[in-house]
This record gives structure tokens, sequence and C-alpha cells, in this order.
């Protein structure tokens, strides 16, 4: 795969485009998503490639489950404050707000979340009831968006192609 370069981000189809920033993702990350050396490791990327590493995840979340059982899946203050914070640096600041709101009520969870049995726990759970209307707020917010989250990805990449480590010439 070659590198990321401003021609890349330009001239390419957003499938393309994603492709690439995938690529780039995998071959800059070798930790477990969600441990510590993750998180200091995407800390070291360009602020873009950063954001997109810390929102993945959710992206998945979201698609598949929910915002209350993210928290269950990726279980760290610090994971979870990394992917507030990623949601700001890509635009998706009304996501960010549902995502942070979601955060502060599963943080008086955070015990249940992190035990073992926790998935069944979390079903029928005052939590996923709490986060519901969060939920659907999230949904609304990504239907319009072909690709979810991703879309931010691609957006942000053909913005600011050198804060996602473009070589520009």
């Amino acid at each position: 795969m070659s590198p990321i370069t401003l021609e890349s981000i330009r001239s390419g189809s957003d499938d393309a485009l994603f492709s690439l920033l995938g690529h780039e993702l995998e071959n800059r990350i070798t930790s477990s998503r969600g441990s510590p050396e993750f998180i200091a490791e995407i800390r070291e990327l360009p602020p873009g490639l950063r954001a997109m590493a810390a929102t993945y995840e959710l992206d998945v979340s979201l698609a598949l489950d929910d915002l209350g059982w993210h928290f269950g899946n990726w279980h760290s203050i610090e994971f979870a404050e990394e992917t507030a914070a990623a949601l700001d640096e890509l635009g998706a600041r009304e996501l960010a707000e549902v995502f942070r709101a979601a955060l502060a009520l599963a943080q008086d969870y955070w015990m249940e979340l992190g035990a073992e049995d926790w998935m069944e726990w979390y079903h029928g759970s005052a939590l996923e009831k709490a986060v519901g209307p969060l939920n659907d707020r999230a949904w609304a917010i990504l239907k319009p968006r072909t690709n979810g989250i991703f879309s931010y990805w691609i957006e942000y990449a053909r913005k600011h192609p050198e804060r996602v480590g473009a070589e520009i010439a």
C-alpha cells in the first residue's frame, strides 16, 4: 500500500481513501485495541489518525449494539476520554456531546460494566434504559451518513491531509 499523499487523498474515491486510512492505521498500530499500550501508541500518531484509531470501535458499537454496550466492551475511562476528544477532532461535535453524556451515565455503573458478567447484567439494566434516548440521538446523527463515523474520517482527511500524515510535496 502506498503512503498517504495529498494526491491519494484528493484523487481517490471515498472507499479508496477509507481503505488507505485503514491500512495506514494497521501499519502503525501494533498493540491490542483499548489496551494502555494502544492508547500510548495512538497518541504518537498525527492528530487525525489518532482520532480515527480512537473512534473505530465506537462506530462498530453503534452499528451492532449501543453506547452502553460500548462502555462494557471498551471498559476504560482513559480510552473513552480519548474517543470523546477524537470525535471533537474529527468535527463530530454533536456526537461527541452525546458520547460524553452517555459516558457520564455509564460512570455510575462502572463497576457493573467491568464485571465478568456485565453482558447479562446490561440487558434490562437502568443504564440501558438511561442511554436509550442518547442512542436514538447518536443513530439520528449518523443515519444520513452512509458510512457512519467513518464518513467523518473521509471528510477530515480531505480537509486536513497534513493531520493524517499526508506527504505534501
